[in-house]
């Protein structure tokens, strides 16, 4: 990639600040053009995944075209992975590493992580999670986040950009300033955080702030109002959270990522060309463009820089300062050495992470044959339709489907009062059976069993805690 002290076009700049995702399992024509004449950033999710060789496949077509240019996945562990987006995570996730709280044991996780996507050619980790998760109700943070604790997410954060970073894969802190006290999904809507800035000093940013202390590559920004910030844009439009507080008074010098523009906080109101140059203007420097873009969507954002930056409304002196951190960040995390070993998953006793209510022991103890349900539910879209809870390792039936006189462990996650958990389970209760209502996510009321996550890691964890051993999968 060019240095840009040249004289590149507006194109060259505008293609060096984006990071556009596609449809499919194959890399678009349109994208491999684009790759070659200089776009700065991919980014690969869930649906251009179908397993192993395929994205070996693709990514060695990605670096054949490509070798500089940076290569985003959005790989937590635990509930958010695109790796083994169609069988579940091995990693336990964010908050069991930070309910474990050995420093260690999330560096491994995260030098795995990292071992793995550098394998398949992948610099860039849209991670660690930096949310203090001190909202309960927050529908797309939970179990994402290493805790409710500034402190705790603070040191796991950096000991997971550490880990990271040591493998030579970017780490990305996110969701700055802090998407950990909301109430609301930006995918879906414009989340407010009420917070003074005394809170949010010593809340919200302590995690940044360890992670800059460490020296993490990048920071992604969130699409949420902080009126004590900045009463009029939110975080990934507002020159005085972005420029003013994250580089004047934090001191971060790296590149500063947005989520993606085609959420609705982001761009609802306006469509995503206005919202990439206004990201931009703010001090944005990579503009994660969002999933399943065409030619002809990923052209209007083109068109909309190019055009910001004739009429003046976009410095170009801000576009080259965005261009030229991209630019170093793919230079220094270049992919090209040669590969290395792979490192062993993380072991752990994971079942230390979970909370147990004085049902379990009895349950446990009950000579009765055990029978495995679960609910399904919604997931938020930063996890996607990933395999999860007790269904992703054991065979599982429906409620109707349970033998009498069976003792049954019911999987659910995002309980809640309204759950239809706790309807199944009284049912369930009245027909006779002995029932344990499991808890895939955040601690919630009603719960037996709590896992802090959902992935296959955790629910064979439960099984083997609870010594169901025959319904497990091979």
């Amino acid at each position: 990639m060019e240095n840009y002290h040249g004289n590149p076009t507006l194109r060259d700049l505008a293609r060096a600040v984006l990071m556009p995702g596609f449809s499919g399992t194959t890399l678009p024509s349109w994208v491999a053009e684009e790759l070659a004449s200089g776009l700065g950033s991919l980014c690969i999710y869930g649906g251009n995944i179908q397993g192993k060789e395929q994205l070996s496949s693709l990514m060695g077509h990605i670096r054949r075209i490509a070798p500089e240019a940076i290569v985003a996945l959005d790989e937590e562990g635990g509930d958010v992975t695109r790796l083994h987006y169609r069988t579940g995570s091995s990693h336990p996730g964010n908050a069991v590493l930070g309910r474990i709280n050995d420093l260690h044991l999330t560096r491994a996780s995260a030098r795995a992580i990292a071992r793995e996507m550098r394998d398949y050619g992948f610099n860039l980790n849209l991670a660690p999670d930096a949310d203090v998760n001190s909202n309960a109700q927050n529908p797309v943070i939970g179990v994402r986040s290493f805790g409710s604790s500034p402190h705790k997410v603070a040191a796991h954060a950096a000991a997971f950009t550490v880990g990271l970073q040591g493998e030579m894969v970017a780490a990305c802190a996110k969701h700055f300033p802090g998407h950990g006290d909301t109430a609301t999904d930006s995918h879906l809507s414009l989340p407010v955080v009420m917070a003074g800035p005394e809170l949010l000093a010593e809340r919200e940013l302590a995690p940044f702030n360890a992670a800059i202390a460490i020296g993490i590559a990048a920071i992604m920004t969130s699409h949420i109002m902080v009126p004590a910030l900045d009463a009029h844009n939110p975080a990934t439009f507002s020159e005085a959270i972005l420029q003013d507080l994250l580089r004047g008074k934090m001191g971060f010098d790296g590149v500063v990522v947005t989520d993606a523009l085609d959420m609705a906080g982001a761009s609802a109101q306006t469509g995503i060309p206005v919202a990439a140059v206004r990201s931009l203007r703010a001090g944005a420097d990579l503009l994660c463009l969002g999933t399943d873009m065409s030619q002809k969507a990923y052209e209007e954002v083109i068109d909309a820089i190019i055009q910001a930056a004739e009429d003046g409304t976009l410095s170009l002196v801000r576009l080259r300062e965005a261009a030229e951190r991209t630019s170093t960040l793919a230079r220094h995390y270049r992919v090209g050495d040669a590969a290395a070993p792979p490192v062993d998953l993380p072991t752990g006793d994971w079942a230390q992470a979970f909370e147990l209510s004085s049902a379990v022991a009895s349950w446990k103890m009950s000579p009765a044959p055990a029978q495995l349900v679960q609910l399904d539910s919604e997931s938020n879209m930063a996890v996607g339709h990933v395999p999860w809870g007790l269904s992703s390792v054991a065979h599982t039936v429906p409620p109707s489907a349970v033998a009498r006189g069976s003792k049954v462990l019911l999987a659910a996650r995002g309980l809640s009062p309204s759950h239809e958990a706790h309807e199944v389970a009284e049912s369930l209760r009245e027909a006779g059976a002995q029932v344990l209502i499991v808890n895939f996510g955040w601690p919630a009321a009603g719960a037996d069993i709590t896992t802090y996550g959902a992935s296959p890691v955790l629910a064979r964890t439960v099984l083997e805690m609870l010594q169901v051993f025959e319904s497990q999968k091979c």
